[in-house]
């Protein structure tokens, strides 16, 4: 097996132990090592065995404190937990940023809400918990906070943005971080001696809320809902990760039947986000009619999800064990048949739009990230994918039963806003093949297995609309959440987005912006 062979190799080069290991239908370990070796170790991972980052996951323990590093790669490579333990006395750890960039941000936000220093990273501090809402030191995640105790809220009147510009005549063009209608809390701060960005800065976590907090200490039904519910766009996906998690550790086997409807509900979801998408890039170059005929295809596709799921966002039908509710065989086909409708005018929208000059200028060669950049950045979903980097858990580590579905990966290469586009239109064809499939196959069946709630800890995954979604979850000896880690492809994407901004345009930005479909909500947890 590849992951053996991976094993091995650590074990010739550091002192390592093997804490767990599967090399089943799920090949994974967990790797203990010594702090100092762990920034050599999790390198070797990444540069050379071409492990990808996906997370930092810290537990606090009894006694000590637990860093995972979570990595995984293709099929029978599978995931490595890379773990280091340090007493809770202890408080700075080892950082890892420099020898995997892609940790970056993880390690800021660990700093920020556990107060653990990253020996050696450049910029730790005014993160999260940045001065207009919170005080430095206040750490939410540790066991002892007490939300119940006032915290002084007062922003800090000496704070400046951080500028790299300072030769004459440049200046620095605020937005944000109110918006009018329903955007969320973002600023951004975009510096510039003329008409080109030469530096942008983003400023999130206005409305940080604690979701992992508050999922601490309640029942498994109770934190589904917090997962469920704090970005609804992606909703099912982000349950479906969570109640995956639970059956892991209660070794459930999902009926068949369940397997396939939460595929195709899954692909439901992933076809009307990209429909949402579309719509606001045609929405961002001013394309005011090709912006309507992508609403209308929205709205169509949350009206049929309303339709066939009892809710516009899919809420309530992901349940520990399989599904809430069943599905009839007609009304799975008729759905798919409906989606089908609906792809064929989005086909069409498609052509329409590939033909029209003054929208293709705003897009093609605007915004580019390139391939190198993506994956030193670790970006995941359409976004990496139009940038040459091939990542999708539903063809590396299938779950759910898609590997007994035909699809394709799309891939661009060029990166830049036009590529981000086409991707989202081939993706949603992908779906409604992926949907058609499982309609015209579905297994006979119940749709949930018993689940019972027992302690453990474990992984959940899923290839979400955004891209790669984890949740990590362990439950105590009275089947309440000890440890809820949620790990978004949003908060992954965020942190690239000078790169596509920069050397590019003051009107560009909000094109820019809307090709790569970040999520605030999926940061702001």
């Amino acid at each position: 097996m590849k992951l053996a062979r991976t094993i091995e190799e650590m074990q010739r080069r550091w002192r390592v132990e093997i804490k767990s290991r599967a090399e089943a239908s799920r090949p994974q370990a967990e790797i203990e090592c010594a702090p100092a070796d762990v920034a050599d170790l999790t390198g070797w991972l990444y540069a050379e065995r071409s492990y990808r980052y996906a997370g930092l996951i810290v537990e606090q323990g009894a006694v000590d404190w637990e860093l995972r590093h979570v990595f995984h790669a293709e099929g029978e490579e599978g995931w490595i937990h890379v773990l280091v333990h340090r007493p809770l006395a202890e408080r700075t750890v080892p950082s890892i940023s420099a020898r995997v960039p892609a940790a970056d941000w993880h390690e800021r936000e660990v700093e920020d809400l556990f107060e653990l220093t990253f020996e050696g990273h450049p910029h730790l501090g005014d993160f999260v918990l940045h001065n207009d809402a919170w005080q430095e030191g206040v750490a939410p995640m540790r066991k002892d906070f007490d939300a119940r105790a006032p915290t002084r809220r007062e922003p800090d009147a000496n704070w400046r943005p951080p500028r790299i510009v300072h030769t004459p005549g440049a200046f620095a063009m605020p937005v944000g971080p109110i918006y009018s209608g329903v955007t969320e809390s973002v600023h951004f701060l975009l510096e510039t001696v003329g008409e080109d960005v030469i530096h942008a800065y983003s400023r999130l976590f206005y409305k940080y809320r604690a979701v992992e907090k508050i999922a601490e200490g309640r029942t498994v039904a109770d934190a589904l809902l917090l997962a469920e519910r704090f970005n609804a766009t992606t909703a099912f996906a982000h349950a479906l990760a969570f109640c995956q998690a639970i059956e892991t550790i209660a070794a459930v086997v999902v009926p068949l039947r369940a397997r396939a409807l939460r595929v195709l509900l899954a692909e439901l979801e992933r076809l009307r986000h990209h429909a949402g998408a579309i719509q606001e890039i045609c929405e961002s170059t001013g394309l005011v009619v090709a912006a309507s005929q992508a609403a209308i295809l929205e709205e169509e596709l949350l009206r049929l999800s309303g339709a066939f799921g009892g809710h516009r966002y899919l809420f309530g039908l992901a349940v520990c064990g399989g599904l809430s509710r069943d599905f009839a065989d007609a009304a799975c086909r008729d759905c798919a048949q409906q989606a089908q409708a609906i792809l064929q005018r989005l086909d069409t929208l498609e052509r329409q739009l590939c033909t029209s000059s003054s929208f293709l200028d705003r897009l093609e060669e605007v915004g580019v990230i390139t391939e190198g950049e993506a994956r030193t950045y670790g970006l995941v979903g359409p976004i990496g994918r139009a940038s040459g980097v091939v990542g999708d858990l539903r063809r590396s580590q299938p779950y759910s039963g898609y590997a007994d579905f035909t699809f394709d990966i799309p891939r661009e290469q060029e990166g830049d806003g036009y590529a981000r586009l086409r991707l989202l239109f081939a993706e949603a064809r992908q779906s409604v093949r992926i949907m058609e499939q499982a309609a015209a196959t579905l297994p006979d069946g119940v749709v949930q297995a018993t689940c019972a709630i027992v302690a453990g800890a474990a992984l959940g995954w899923t290839e979400a609309p955004r891209g790669t979604t984890l949740h990590w979850l362990r439950v105590g000896e009275h089947g309440l959440i000890v440890r809820c880690r949620l790990l978004t492809p949003s908060f992954i994407n965020w942190r690239s987005l000078h790169l596509a901004t920069e050397n590019f345009a003051f009107q560009d930005f909000p094109i820019i912006l809307a090709s790569l479909g970040l999520s605030v909500a999926e940061s702001d947890r």
